[in-house]
């Protein structure tokens, strides 16, 4: 079972000194005049970076996450797991191995990635109407009865713009 517990840490800059450390990404001995400590463990400035955008961690910032093994930068972490990390329906955690549906930056379970009137699951490819916080399917969307009148195209999307699941 993929760890799911969320861990943000600071990363600290320290003096590499005489005394011997080994680093928790290579797991070479540090014998650089600088080496970054983080998660408890002590790091190259060079091997301490996200797991998706390879950004060097101590470059960006003082602080990094860690989620199911994976060490991520701050801007990766709420494009995975949402600010909370939590489903936006659910409350419930997302693991770090879950695949997850997102909607004006919030993030789903897919199970829970559902319309709120006919409880339908959506899934990649099918349009929806994202409106005060709610999903909902194409064809129950608030007002689609008036939208499908003579409206002009370019009212009905400023009325409620549709979305596509990517």
């Amino acid at each position: 079972m993929v760890n799911s517990r969320v861990e943000s840490s600071s990363v600290s800059v320290t003096g590499g000194g005489s005394a011997q450390r080994s680093c928790a990404g290579c797991g070479g001995r540090i014998a650089d005049r600088f080496l970054l400590f983080s998660m408890e463990r002590y790091w190259h400035t060079r091997c301490l970076k996200c797991s998706c955008c390879q950004a060097q961690l101590g470059e960006i910032g003082t602080t990094c996450y860690s989620k199911g093994g994976m060490i991520l930068c701050r801007n990766d972490y709420i494009r995975l797991f949402g600010h909370s990390g939590a489903c936006s329906a659910c409350g419930q955690s997302i693991p770090a191995s879950e695949m997850v549906m997102r909607a004006q930056g919030n993030v789903y379970h897919l199970k829970c990635f559902t319309c709120a009137t006919c409880r339908n699951r959506l899934v990649p490819g099918d349009r929806f109407h994202y409106v005060n916080g709610t999903i909902f399917c194409e064809h129950d969307r608030p007002g689609g009865a008036l939208l499908s009148s003579h409206l002009a195209p370019l009212q009905s999307n400023t009325l409620l713009p549709d979305q596509k699941v990517c």
